[in-house]
């Protein structure tokens, strides 16, 4: 209800999952993200859930039945996040995610993995990290508050000495953590890419995936050595925050060297190690998202993908005309579910 461009929708996939057919701005991505706000809390668009929003409207909910239960989120500007399993309110988002599933999202966007920002992939590190391990989420939140507040105590002209000391041992504490779990499911993704690559490539491309801390070896160390650095800027320069993945191809970077194929390809990948590392260390099988990425790929490497996904996941699927897939799904015409506001996002 009153989640992005619809009013109301109510919609069944079966087990196997769906394939939604529509023209572009028919609201087809905005399923696929309710899905993931029901199942996650979060959305692979927005970091704010106020921006999920409709027009007009002061919030949203989103329900559904999955995995033997029934899960609901409501959002409003001035409560926030209220959450029920079952109809029984549980009060600690912790709580609600570790009774949900687990997701993999693919979208037309995953190849700023390749070529964007190093924000984008330490939202993919973290995609996965909090799914993996509730004290990953809770590590990574708290570092993020402590960063905040440091910085802000940074950049005041009386610098406050004994403050900025005890939110740098904060700093160490939740910092080493989501340092230490992001190097382990880099050594993990690493071989899963690999084959991932192989496979949608139908070539041998070879490729790597390294990380760099933005740390160094020792947190502690490299905070003491940047400490008139850091004053003189005003904010932390070391930390988690700085992380980075060293993508490679043949050797070169993958950023620089690689074509447009290569780059999507190797996104993809990397999104196939996410869902084949899930499943492995937590022995359940993600629900995987495709929102509207075979339009950029060429026939081949499309039906490379949709042998590569596991047979047994359930894959709800957006895009703007079916007549290159092979698979029989079950589909779903946008023009024939729900009225979408002429404004919708």
């Amino acid at each position: 209800m009153n989640f992005r461009c619809f009013d109301t929708l109510a919609l069944n996939f079966p087990k196997s999952g769906a394939v939604i057919v529509g023209a572009n701005a028919h609201g087809k991505t905005s399923i696929l993200e309710a899905v993931c706000v029901m199942v996650r809390l979060q959305s692979p668009r927005s970091s704010r859930l106020g921006k999920l929003v409709k027009l007009e409207q002061s919030g949203f909910g989103v329900a559904g039945n999955a995995w033997g239960a029934e899960l609901q989120v409501n959002f409003g500007s001035r409560k926030g996040v209220e959450m029920k399993v079952d109809d029984e309110a549980v009060p600690r988002q912790s709580e609600y995610l570790g009774l949900g599933g687990l997701i993999v999202w693919m979208g037309n966007d995953d190849l700023e993995l390749v070529r964007g920002s190093g924000r984008v992939r330490r939202r993919y590190l973290d995609f996965i990290g909090c799914q993996l391990d509730p004290a990953y989420r809770d590590h990574l939140n708290r570092y993020n508050r402590v960063l905040k507040a440091r910085n802000l105590l940074l950049k005041d002209r009386l610098l406050r000495e004994p403050e900025i000391a005890a939110y740098t041992e904060l700093l160490i504490k939740h910092g080493e953590f989501v340092s230490d779990s992001r190097r382990a499911l880099v050594r993990m993704l690493n071989p899963e890419a690999v084959k991932a690559q192989h496979q949608v490539s139908a070539c041998d491309e070879r490729i790597s995936i390294d990380y760099i801390c933005g740390s160094g070896d020792d947190l502690a160390k490299s905070l003491e050595m940047t400490a008139e650095r850091e004053r003189r800027l005003g904010q932390t320069v070391v930390g988690p925050h700085r992380d980075e993945l060293d993508l490679k191809i043949n050797g070169m970077a993958a950023a620089d060297f690689a074509s447009e194929g290569q780059q999507r390809t190797m996104a993809l990948s990397l999104k196939l190690a996410q869902g084949e590392l899930l499943q492995v260390q937590t022995g359940e099988m993600p629900v995987y998202l495709l929102d509207d990425i075979f339009g950029e790929l060429d026939p081949a490497r499309r039906n490379a993908l949709m042998s590569a996904l596991p047979v047994h996941a359930q894959k709800l699927i957006t895009t703007t005309h079916i007549d290159w897939m092979e698979d029989e799904f079950e589909v779903i015409q946008m023009s024939g579910i729900g009225s979408v506001h002429p404004a919708g996002r």
